[in-house]
């Protein structure tokens, strides 16, 4: 009998005490804690990956000017980060920057959810592992952490835009979205879970994200 780990939150689904293998569970099955999909587990003995090579520095002539919407979410993400070193003026300020930057941003008028999963995909094969080896090598733990935390966001991403892509506009009929305000984990149902399975904080730290009208 073997024991199956989720790469999101780290549930273990130990087929000895299910009485189910876990090869025998029907691929509509999700995690009962975070709703990962049944491919987001691995045997729980499976060795750890090695550390990623560290990237190089990328010259100055790859740098890009951000959109307004982008800049929107560095300057929210800063704002979460301010709140949780309990910097309140900086969050403040930060959220005043997210919110100026937001009203400047056009609404997406040909939405490409092709587009937006490879973008997510290329992130998990290639961006996230490159940021990961340079902040080992930079010993950065800081940066290691968010690399953790960002990951297990970017595959939850990716799994439910996978079923979206399946499911069509049924995947969220009578139910609700909510995001994580301190890691933007984001999880499909009726109510938040009682604690995040990526950051561990409460379900009061959810935001219930309204439909468009």
């Amino acid at each position: 009998m073997e024991r199956w780990i989720c790469g999101i939150c780290g549930y273990v689904y130990d087929e000895g005490k299910e009485g189910t293998p876990f090869a025998a569970l029907p691929d509509s099955w999700v995690c009962p804690l975070c709703s990962a999909p049944k491919s987001a587990f691995s045997p729980a003995g499976a060795p750890a990956q090695p550390d990623a090579p560290a990237a190089p520095a990328k010259p100055v002539e790859d740098l890009k000017e951000l959109s307004a919407g982008e800049l929107s979410v560095v300057c929210s993400n800063l704002a979460r980060g301010c709140e949780k070193q309990y910097k309140d003026r900086e969050a403040a300020l930060f959220r005043e920057l997210a919110d100026f930057f937001a009203a400047g941003t056009a609404p997406v008028s040909d939405p490409d959810p092709e587009g937006l999963m490879d973008r997510i995909r290329r992130d998990l094969e290639e961006e996230y592992p490159a940021l990961s080896g340079a902040a080992v090598a930079a010993s950065d733990r800081g940066t290691q952490r968010i690399c953790v935390w960002g990951e297990k966001v970017t595959r939850m991403l990716d799994s439910l835009l996978t079923r979206y892509r399946t499911e069509g506009e049924d995947f969220l009929q009578n139910t609700q979205v909510w995001v994580c305000t301190v890691c933007g984990f984001v999880y499909v149902g009726d109510a938040p879970p009682e604690i995040c399975p990526v950051c561990k904080v409460p379900a009061w730290k959810f935001e219930k994200i309204e439909g468009r009208v």
